[in-house]
């Protein structure tokens, strides 16, 4: 407004005027530039009116006041570093979960993966697996079926569990050892009076390959368990175990 002013100074009527609203923090009302501009030439020619007028001009050009400061041009640079800010500290937390996740075994994340990663076990039932002769197929080994559903042999003969599995526990009394074999959760074979064990608890056995020996001066047991029964839902074709259809 200091133009304005000098006009008044001058005594020179103003015919226009530039006029830049500054926006405030609050706002009433909002007026259109030409209307402000009116207000402000009828303010100063008002002012100016019964004055003596000396013809040295009859128009003034203020200022252009619609040019912003450089400095208020530029825009502020705070959200901008919080935004940084931010940012920075986003990737420092995504590192740090990725390094804990990486060196360290059975963290939430690692078993929330591993759970989408790999289906649901089923388990299966004991039917469904094929079952092996507890001796080789190439002896003339004689074996029987007891009445409590075991499967029984007296032999110099080498021992084998009746299907895959892992070794549960190894148990000795009298000389004679004893071997629980898991092949399923709930499927299990308990093999009594062996005379040699080539296995220990935890290790994994194959159908086809012997686990154990019997010397023949005593009667081996192969009992199978679905839980803690007994299963004799089985007939035997020589030497070989074979469920009831």
């Amino acid at each position: 407004m200091d133009n304005l002013e000098y006009a008044e100074m001058l005594e020179i009527p103003v015919n226009t005027v530039n006029v830049t609203k500054k926006k405030g923090l609050f706002r009433r009302k909002t007026l259109r530039r030409d209307d402000l501009k009116s207000d402000v030439l009828a303010t100063v020619n008002s002012r100016a009116e019964g004055e003596e007028y000396d013809g040295r001009a009859d128009f003034i050009q203020t200022e252009d006041l619609t040019q912003l400061p450089e400095d208020a041009a530029k825009p502020r640079d705070g959200a901008a570093t919080i935004l940084i800010a931010e940012a920075v500290a986003a990737c420092l937390l995504a590192g740090g979960i990725f390094l804990t996740n990486a060196l360290v075994d059975n963290t939430a994340i690692n078993n929330f993966v591993a759970g989408l990663s790999q289906p649901a076990e089923q388990q299966v039932s004991y039917t469904e697996l094929e079952l092996s002769p507890v001796v080789s197929l190439l002896s003339d080994v004689t074996v029987d079926r007891a009445e409590s559903g075991a499967i029984t042999f007296t032999a110099n003969t080498a021992v084998y569990p009746v299907c895959d599995g892992e070794v549960a526990s190894v148990t000795s009394s009298e000389g004679l050892y004893t071997v629980k074999i898991a092949h399923t959760p709930s499927f299990s074979s308990v093999i009594s009076g062996l005379t040699d064990v080539y296995v220990s608890a935890g290790d994994g056995v194959r159908a086809n390959i012997p686990f154990a020996r019997s010397d023949g001066e005593n009667t081996v047991s192969v009992a199978m368990y679905d839980g803690d029964s007994v299963i004799s839902g089985y007939t035997l074709e020589g030497a070989l175990p074979v469920w009831n259809s």
